[in-house]
């Protein structure tokens, strides 16, 4: 949804009633935030804005240095961190090798989701009283309620013991959230989606809410909870009803696109595989002065996986401007998908090219020449407007899309039976590849190729168990990598316990 045109006009509204991660820079807040924050909600439209400011932390995806697709991917086995040297981007350094501290972890990955859980308890506190619409206040509560819960299943996948904090934190209790059992969140975030697919609407035809949340989101959404939960037979209720007959059109309009390069074209916005998407814009003209502070709405994974001081000197090498050379794949990703097509729309390999003069690059650190096609950046999406161009690229990324949602079915059928099999057959069918039979073996190879470099490959891993084996190598140990360590400031003054085998 983004609806950025004014997005801001909320961010000094409902400060003060944002937990922002329990720090004491919060104490220094004026009483006009509180004042702005009892007097906003007067009517429809400020409730919409109010509505908007939830949705924007959605940009966390990929947005800002410290983006969730650059962090999962830095950890799994398919990439490392890169960039220009062993210092550069530390807790993409540090994740890749294992050696995360409280200190490095970067406290926006617990800032910013509380901070859009605490602007949906706001809004869910003070719509009831906003003279409006009955039909769109239950839409505007369901949009928060599923929000919520998706920032909620970001923080429990993240961290695990986190706080449950339902309504707005007042300058009294800043410090008194406590962490909730993991079982007790779980529990709140299917409630908020039940709730939520209620009052959501099936679908979406105005291209001005491109983005929000819809019934299928929704149930996307909680399949995929569930599949976490290991409550498999609840989760593959829920996402054989996104998911329609495979291949298909399912009954809310969903269908693979024919090809699967056109999913990373910057300008195929949601498209009919998009079910959950994130989305920027170079409308906000971002700058260095405030670029990773919230404000700035461009895509900063394109420029970090772009490779550094790029240059073409053949016509036939891909015309593409420089970036920093993070998140490059390993070595064993490219021995995995070099005879896959979908190897050419997910990796470029610059060997080649360079070996043949035709390209001239400097390799960045841990250099393998092989970059995440899927989001480089590329001269058509460079912003002709202000700002800095490398800020402000525009390709939008996928929270769910269809051939994930296949997958996690079939997943969640316990990879056996016809309908497990044709969810695989239709996710291969796509890239022109033959039906293999169905297995836990073969959905776990299928996910890795399809959804290579989306920032899933991590959780996966974890989810699955397979983590200790497949990333002993790298550092991970069983028991305590699982999850990260919670940033050191939020378990300052607070009641907040650091996780288990950290520091």
């Amino acid at each position: 949804m983004r609806l950025i045109k004014i997005k801001y006009l909320l961010l000094a509204v409902i400060a003060l009633n944002t937990l922002a991660a329990c720090k004491k820079s919060f104490v220094d807040v004026t009483p006009q935030g509180q004042f702005l924050s009892d007097f906003y909600y007067k009517d429809q439209d400020q409730a919409y804005w109010a509505l908007v400011a939830v949705y924007d932390v959605l940009r966390k995806n990929s947005g800002g240095f410290d983006n969730m697709l650059a962090l999962m991917n830095s950890g799994s086995d398919d990439h490392v961190a890169g960039g220009g040297g062993a210092t550069d981007g530390t807790q993409l350094q540090a994740f890749t090798n294992y050696t995360m501290t409280s200190n490095l972890m970067a406290a926006s990955f617990w800032n910013d989701p509380y901070q859009g859980i605490l602007r949906a308890n706001t809004l869910l506190l003070k719509l009831p009283n906003v003279p409006m619409d009955d039909k769109v206040r239950a839409r505007f509560a369901a949009e928060a309620k599923a929000l919520r819960a998706y920032y909620y299943f970001n923080l429990l996948r993240m961290f695990r013991n986190i706080p449950l904090i339902l309504e707005p934190v007042s300058i009294n209790n800043l410090y008194e959230p406590s962490q909730a059992k993991p079982e007790d969140v779980y529990a709140q975030i299917e409630k908020d989606l039940t709730e939520a697919i209620a009052d959501l609407p099936a679908t979406i035809t105005a291209s001005t809410e491109a983005g929000r949340f819809t019934k299928g989101a929704a149930k996307a959404l909680l399949g995929k909870v569930y599949l976490y939960e290991k409550k498999n037979a609840l989760a593959a209720q829920q996402l054989a009803e996104v998911n329609g007959t495979p291949g298909a059109v399912s009954p809310f309009g969903y269908k693979l696109l024919d090809k699967f390069s056109d999913l990373w074209k910057p300008s195929n916005k949601f498209n009919s595989e998009s079910i959950l998407e994130e989305t920027h814009s170079a409308g906000g003209n971002s700058v260095w002065d405030f670029w990773g502070s919230g404000r700035d709405e461009g895509n900063t994974v394109n420029v970090q996986v772009g490779p550094r001081s790029y240059e073409r000197k053949d016509t036939s090498a891909p015309d593409l401007p420089s970036g920093w050379s993070f998140l490059v794949f390993t070595q064993n990703f490219y021995d995995f998908i070099k005879d896959d097509p979908r190897k050419e729309a997910t990796l470029l390999d610059l060997n080649p090219l360079q070996a043949a003069n035709k390209v001239k690059y400097i390799a960045g650190y841990m250099n393998t020449g092989y970059f995440l096609n899927k989001f480089l950046p590329r001269k058509e999406d460079v912003s002709k407007g202000g700002g800095n161009a490398e800020l402000n690229y525009r390709q939008n990324t996928y929270l769910i899309r269809l051939a994930d949602t296949y997958l996690m079915e079939a997943e969640a059928l316990n990879a056996t039976g016809p309908r497990a099999q044709a969810l695989l057959d239709a996710v291969r069918a796509r890239v022109g590849l033959t039906p293999v039979p169905v297995s836990m073996d073969a959905i776990k190879k299928e996910r890795r190729a399809e959804l290579a470099g989306e920032g899933h490959r991590w959780f996966d891993l974890v989810r699955w168990g397979d983590a200790p084996a497949v990333l002993g190598s790298r550092g991970f140990k069983a028991g305590t990598h699982e999850i990260f360590p919670i940033p050191f400031r939020e378990t300052q003054g607070t009641k907040i316990k650091q996780n288990p085998n950290y520091n």
